[in-house]
């Protein structure tokens, strides 16, 4: 009997997760045939891209215009010192697809803004946003409700991270939440309070596990809840979320209509 090689590399390789209850063939091949774009290469988007491949998602979009520094290497795990000087994209792409042959990984290697953003995330099922920009934020988020695309936002910053996930339509929208960007000089960076790699570690990985989970139509999401977590304590707290009937984007009068481009300028570290 001939075995495919293909076939039995695939089966091999995806065994642990395939005897799952709600797995199996079927949603391997789901898995195969899912499209996600992962905006940020970074602290987040490390383990969120390491992961989806290693599930076994199909088609990985990476977006990130930014080069690898030597202050990134605490926490961006895709990236290792050598690389020091290359595009995020590039190297992330590289050590994906060490881990994964199969992968078809599409590099966007460009500033997210408003004049790309819908047709960037038009070729994608599912989008996790692993920014550390507000503006960006905004507008994937946006985007997102606009044209009907599942987001999986996180964040993080010292000891803390948070994490929600969104589905147009189903859940509250991030402008429930939190319905205008801050204003200037309010919200810190990394570089002004630091950050812990684990907690991105922890909060990227939640959020490649919401990624799978939408894809496969397993369990349930932090949709509908605001997941935080504080490294100090090793706590996850959970908030429940519900849409404001006055918020600006999903509400009963909505008042965004069109994507915003907004500009936000972090709290500047005082020497």
């Amino acid at each position: 009997m001939v075995v495919d090689n293909e076939v039995n590399d695939e089966t091999l390789r995806y065994s642990r997760q395939m005897i799952l209850q709600g797995i199996g063939y079927d949603g391997q091949q789901k898995l195969k045939q899912a499209k996600a774009l992962v905006v940020g290469a970074g602290g987040l988007g490390s383990p969120v891209l390491t992961y989806l491949a290693a599930a076994g998602v199909g088609t990985i979009g990476i977006a990130d215009f930014d080069t690898v520094t030597i202050s990134n290497l605490n926490r961006q795990t895709l990236h290792f010192t050598e690389d020091i000087g290359r595009k995020k994209v590039d190297s992330a792409c590289e050590k994906m697809t060490k881990l994964n042959p199969d992968l078809s990984v599409v590099k966007h290697q460009t500033r997210i803004n408003i004049d790309n953003v819908e047709e960037i995330i038009s070729a994608y099922d599912i989008i996790i946003d692993a920014t550390d920009n507000f503006p960006i934020r905004y507008l994937i988020s946006d985007a997102c409700y606009f044209m009907g695309k599942p987001v999986i936002e996180g964040a993080a910053t010292g000891y803390d991270g948070i994490l929600m996930t969104i589905i147009p339509g189903k859940t509250p929208c991030y402008r429930c939440l939190y319905p205008m960007p801050p204003a200037d000089g309010v919200m810190p960076t990394c570089s002004d309070v630091g950050i812990l790699g684990m907690v991105t570690g922890i909060i990227g990985s939640i959020q490649a596990l919401e990624a799978v989970k939408i894809i496969l139509g397993l369990g349930e999401t932090v949709s509908g809840r605001i997941l935080t977590f504080d490294a100090l304590t090793t706590s996850f707290r959970e908030v429940k979320w519900r849409r404001r009937q006055e918020c600006p984007l999903c509400g009963k009068n909505p008042t965004i209509k069109e994507l915003v481009q907004y500009e936000v300028k972090c709290k500047l570290k005082i020497l």
